[in-house]
């Protein structure tokens, strides 16, 4: 039995593809360090940014690139004991190459290519087995917002937030993303300032958001604007939240735990399935950044969140039912039981 597993985090970063990859992959490596696990992360300089504005205690690997054909050399002459990956254009081959046999974890949402993997984590409200029984082999699924790797000061304020939901709306979360994918930000705190006079907006952003100049000198004269760059309280901002306008992926669990009511933009391909579920169960207002009317649509939900009690009433109770914020301590259980447990002779996963 390894009784200090030194674990290896794999995810991936960058304009395109937001930070939320890392963010939740920290959540989980907490998790799994409160049990005396030791984490590191391979780090391309997208990735060190993120470890040094939300975790600079973590450990990490510096590398140049974590693409596919750069793996073994990002890997030579690293020690670990398990594998954590949290990167799309990464597939069964490139999860072999570098486990080598060891347990591995993969964190998913798109349910679209082969893993290789002892655990697949989708937290998807729409996944089931189904999607996977070709791609994962034997794989054990851990699918739902159960699973969602959450920081645990959600699931600590939960019963707080729920105690405060309700009331009227004075203040507005606006955290559309780490890397703020085409400058949504400013459009949307641009329209919604200058519709809402009378509300104050909590307005969250990274330090290289495309958004954040242009920001800095709205809110420089206007008091109505707070911005939170790379902040490190989004549970206490979330909890003080009436409404939020949200991206989807991992903040949309944030917001779920918390019971915030949201409208939920859709900012990428992959965030379409989940946003889709959440509006089907009633547990957000969804808007697509690509569509042609995106404006209006906005516009549209963002006046009914603001002013439609019921609907805020309704969209409280669903988020609520979704997720606990429990899932980080779940998924390192899982893994850790699974690092534990007997391989096979040559050392690969059991069958």
């Amino acid at each position: 039995m390894i009784l200090r597993p030194r674990i290896l985090f794999i995810a991936n970063a960058g304009p395109a593809v937001g930070g939320g990859h890392v963010m939740r992959s920290l959540s989980l490596a907490r998790a799994l360090g409160e049990h005396g696990a030791e984490c590191i992360f391979l780090a391309p300089p997208v990735v060190a940014g993120i470890l040094d504005a939300f975790a600079p205690d973590m450990g990490r690997e510096e590398v140049a690139s974590i693409a596919a054909p750069d793996l073994l050399h990002a890997i030579a002459g690293i020690k670990f004991d398990a594998v954590v990956f949290d990167h799309y254009d990464l597939r069964r081959e490139d999860h072999e190459t570098v486990a080598q046999g060891r347990p591995t974890l993969v964190i998913d949402d798109l349910a679209d290519r082969p893993l290789a993997a002892d655990l697949v984590l989708d937290s998807g409200p729409a996944r089931v087995e189904a999607d996977y029984a070709s791609l994962a082999g034997d794989a054990q699924l851990l699918l739902g917002p159960r699973y969602a790797p959450l920081r645990p000061e959600f699931a600590a304020l939960r019963e707080a937030a729920i105690a405060r939901r309700g009331g009227p709306v004075n203040r507005v979360l606006i955290a559309l993303g780490l890397t703020d994918v085409g400058g949504v930000t400013a459009r949307i705190v641009d329209r919604m300032r200058q519709r809402n006079g009378h509300l104050a907006f909590d307005v969250v952003l990274g330090a290289n958001a495309p958004s954040l100049p242009g920001l800095t000198r709205v809110a420089a004269h206007d008091s109505r604007v707070a911005l939170h760059v790379d902040a490190q309280d989004m549970a206490e901002l979330t909890l003080n939240a009436d409404v939020a306008i949200g991206a989807g992926g991992s903040t949309t669990w944030e917001r779920c735990t918390l019971g915030l009511p949201s409208v939920l933009v859709v900012l990428a391909e992959n965030q379409r399935p989940s946003a889709r579920a959440l509006a089907e169960r009633g547990a957000a207002l969804v808007v697509d950044v690509t569509a042609d009317d995106f404006l209006a649509a906005f516009d549209r939900a963002s006046v009914r969140l603001l002013n439609d009690a019921a609907t805020r009433a309704r969209l409280i109770s669903a988020s609520l039912e979704l997720c606990d914020g429990l899932g980080a301590e779940r998924v390192a259980s899982a893994l850790l039981e699974v690092i534990s447990a007997p391989r096979n002779g040559g050392g690969g996963r059991r069958k």
